[in-house]
């Protein structure tokens, strides 16, 4: 970082005034906590008795065998308490919020985990909790909007713009200039203005951490690379900041390929073309914008991947080469999702399986002797309705059209 705030050219705070001290009061909050080591170890602690942790490395056997390249480890952020890597960040904001006398926390979320995980930490520390969410991303994640709900969220369905996860953060906003008093927006991923890049990172470093130490623990040596899918990029954060200082590891983030190619038809920044650098949302960064600045609709399989920016940090990285990406289209995700859930019984989220897919691709041609570790972010109990309809499950389909059925008549 070469300045408060700032990633090489991209990150900043562009904020109207009305939220500056706000964003002070957070900053500060934020920079004493990560001064005090009391801090990071009541949040250790918080992580390993309520969400689980530390998460394990799995060696996935029956893929290695299959592929026959070199050895698959798989970071296993799905066996977090709400099933994803969101708890890291949410539990860590919640205790920052406590700091800060706040009783509210408002979020965004896109494939309903984020939503979860912010209303699992308001139900255990007794906040009031709001979370918005693209009426379209309600619609395809009705499962995790059931439990934000029984959790005591205000789930509000944003009908403006395309109706995603960019429309949602827009909403977050809007709530935040006129409730922050008593009110912390705990967004989701390493975007919007500083600090939320940084410190959200800071919470998920955790699983770089981690898995730093296991590879070394487990398997005696760093991996050859390591992948993460790409959105935000707050779970590829997470897992790359552990080998930052490894410049034997190279870095992979993969992004939502969609249906390919064009405007419209991905959510891919750094990997194809189609993204030049712009500021919103706050912050200065990739985004999938026209000439004059107009954010452009996205697609993807994935809810938590269809957005049309990513993190600042992950900006700069792409920019110094330190990250290479690579996009993985919906037919390719949703083929290394069922391939993993056949050969090891691992069931990764839409999201998650963007790097494996891309993993799936390289490995092969990889020494024996080499390890690969793929972060897996998420699990797919979310995706039920999605994955079932992209691959015309015909019992599945049987059941939904009796359970109409059911309600249609009850």
């Amino acid at each position: 970082m070469q300045h408060r705030g700032y990633f090489d050219q991209f990150g900043g705070a562009f904020i109207p005034e009305i939220l500056i001290p706000t964003f002070d009061e957070l900053e500060a909050a934020y920079l004493e906590a990560k001064a005090d080591p009391a801090f990071w170890e009541e949040y250790k602690t918080l992580m390993a008795t309520y969400s689980g942790r530390p998460t394990p490395l799995t060696r996935a056997d029956n893929l290695t065998e299959h592929f026959g390249g070199a050895q698959i480890y798989v970071k296993r952020e799905d066996l977090n308490h709400t099933g994803a890597h969101k708890a890291n960040n949410v539990m860590g904001q919640g205790l920052l919020t406590k700091r800060m006398g706040k009783t509210r926390v408002i979020a965004e979320t896109g494939a309903g985990q984020h939503g979860v995980a912010t209303a699992t930490m308001a139900a255990k520390f007794g906040f009031d909790c709001t979370i918005y969410m693209g009426e379209i991303d309600v619609e395809r994640q009705r499962p995790n909007v059931f439990w934000m709900e029984r959790m005591g969220a205000e789930v509000i369905p944003v009908t403006d713009g395309s109706r995603i996860l960019k429309d949602a953060i827009n909403e977050a906003f809007r709530d935040w200039v006129t409730n922050m008093d008593n009110t912390h927006y705990v967004l989701g991923t390493a975007c919007g203005p500083y600090p939320f890049p940084e410190m959200v990172s800071w919470f998920q470093s955790i699983i770089g951490i981690e898995a730093r130490e296991q590879m070394l623990r487990e398997v005696g040596k760093l991996p050859r690379r390591a992948y993460a899918c790409v959105g935000g990029g707050s779970n590829a954060m997470g897992l790359f900041s552990g080998f930052f200082d490894d410049p034997e590891v190279e870095l992979v983030g993969v992004e939502a390929g969609g249906r390919g190619k064009g405007i419209g038809e991905h959510a891919s920044r750094l990997a194809y073309d189609d993204a030049t650098v712009g500021v919103a949302q706050g912050y200065k960064t990739y985004f999938l914008q026209d000439d004059e600045g107009q954010m452009q609709e996205t697609h993807s399989v994935s809810a938590g991947l269809d957005y049309v920016g990513v993190s600042p940090i992950l900006s700069g990285l792409y920019e110094s080469g330190r990250v290479r990406f690579e996009a993985a289209t919906d037919k390719e995700v949703i083929d290394a999702m069922s391939l993993t859930v056949r050969r090891e019984g691992l069931i990764p989220a839409l999201e998650s399986s963007h790097a494996f897919s891309q993993a799936f691709k390289e490995v092969g041609d990889m020494d024996p002797e080499d390890a690969i570790i793929i972060n897996q972010s998420g699990r797919a109990d979310k995706d039920i309705f999605t994955v079932a309809d992209a691959l015309q499950d015909p019992k599945w389909e049987a059941f939904i059209i009796a359970k109409a059925e059911e309600y249609k008549n009850a």
